[in-house]
């Protein structure tokens, strides 16, 4: 018998079937001839290859990937709705999920009613739903709706029940997947908190998100899941590192010129000795343009994904003669702890609503040398990851 919360995979497998059912008689047309080539397509399509995953008691994992990648079928797998097609699954004690919106609610239920199934369902008994109903009342803010029928709900109001319900009736194991996507900030604030408590309590939780912030805010390891295949797992600071340069290595294959073009990049230090926290760092590139341009030329710097740590520009309109102009740019303060950044660009004619002289795309990468970045508390979602000298004095007043 494992202990409670124990999640345990060994070499999954998952395949579905491919449709085959074309909607156009051009497609009908296409698969004759594709057979007459001897080109026949794969029966099977696999979404998950060889997973294996182990999560002990109280551990927080985070599930990250693009669309597609397996992670919400590996939650439905953890929680017997579909089976593998291969390996070995192990989950131990109660399991509370929120998969989908309305994963688990009833529609012609009210809320209420949907409280005590759902709980029934995890086998509680119904004093013990009874004893938590009113928190999940209280933290879905359902009090005057929890007596209609959930068909009624908007996706916020339903999303709230399920994630009240999933997360309040003292599951051994949390599996939640984007429910930070739907539901305004102070929402996601609450869920962010109520996750943070469960696992004080011991609580096992798998949370699969696109925001990358409130994966690493809550969790303490991660997956990396790539076409159904396990990319990277351990450190959830690591795993998302890896995470964002391989976006960002997507992105330079997809970077296109304008009508400027780079052609020249060196990104580092005056003194050559790399790049310091709290040193210098210098851009230096060329632009080549076949003819003049007013331009505003924007430079940000971010971990991998579009989405800059901060946003640099001169100040002023540029002119860009004809032929290559060299442009330099010097941070005095590098603001940034140790790790490997990715230096992005864009020119716009003019203002930043102003015609694309340069898509925004990235253009370079750097790594800096310094202090690593401090440790946040658990639930609190540091959006940049900006290093900040601070000097403090901490006594006793009472001698």
């Amino acid at each position: 018998m494992l202990p409670e919360g124990t999640i345990g995979t060994s070499e999954v497998w998952k395949r579905f079937r491919t449709d085959n059912r074309p909607t156009y008689m051009q497609d009908q047309l296409g698969q004759v001839a594709d057979r007459m080539r001897g080109k026949n397509s794969a029966p099977w399509r696999w979404v998950l290859r060889e997973i294996d995953f182990r999560a002990q008691p109280g551990e927080s994992w985070g599930l990250v990937g693009a669309n597609g990648a397996g992670k919400s079928t590996l939650l439905k797998i953890l929680t017997r709705v579909m089976y593998p097609t291969a390996g070995r699954v192990d989950v131990s004690g109660r399991v509370g999920a929120l998969i989908e919106v309305r994963a688990g609610i009833a529609p012609l239920l009210t809320g209420r009613e949907n409280i005590y199934f759902t709980g029934t369902l995890m086998g509680l008994q119904r004093k013990e739903i009874k004893r938590r109903f009113d928190e999940v009342v209280e933290f879905a803010g359902l009090e005057n709706a929890v007596d209609r029928q959930v068909k009624y709900y908007s996706s916020g109001m339903a999303v709230r029940l399920g994630f009240g319900v999933a997360a309040h009736l003292d599951p051994a194991v949390l599996l939640v997947d984007e429910v930070l996507a739907v539901g305004d900030a102070a929402f996601q604030q609450r869920c962010l908190e109520r996750l943070r408590q469960v696992l004080a309590q011991g609580t096992t939780l798998v949370f699969v998100s696109h925001d990358l912030a409130a994966v690493e805010a809550t969790c303490s390891n991660a997956v990396w899941l790539n076409e159904g295949a396990v990319q990277s797992s351990g450190a959830v600071r690591d795993v998302l590192g890896d995470y964002r340069r391989s976006v960002e290595g997507m992105a330079m294959l997809q970077a296109t010129d304008g009508l400027l073009r780079l052609r020249e990049l060196e990104i580092g230090s005056e003194s050559g000795a790399g790049v310091q926290t709290g040193g210098p760092l210098d851009f230096n590139f060329v632009l080549e343009s076949d003819k003049e341009h007013r331009t505003w030329i924007y430079l940000g710097v971010s971990e991998g994904a579009a989405t800059p740590i901060f946003l640099i520009n001169p100040g002023r309109e540029a002119i860009l003669k004809p032929g290559r102009t060299r442009v330099s740019c010097s941070v005095t303060n590098t603001p940034l702890p140790m790790g490997t950044y990715f230096l992005w660009g864009a020119a716009y004619r003019g203002w930043t609503n102003g015609q694309e002289l340069l898509g925004w795309q990235p253009l370079g990468q750097f790594n800096v040398y310094g202090p690593r970045l401090d440790a946040t508390p658990r639930s609190v979602v540091r959006l940049s990851p900006i290093h900040v000298d601070s000097r403090w004095a901490i006594a006793s007043e009472d001698g």
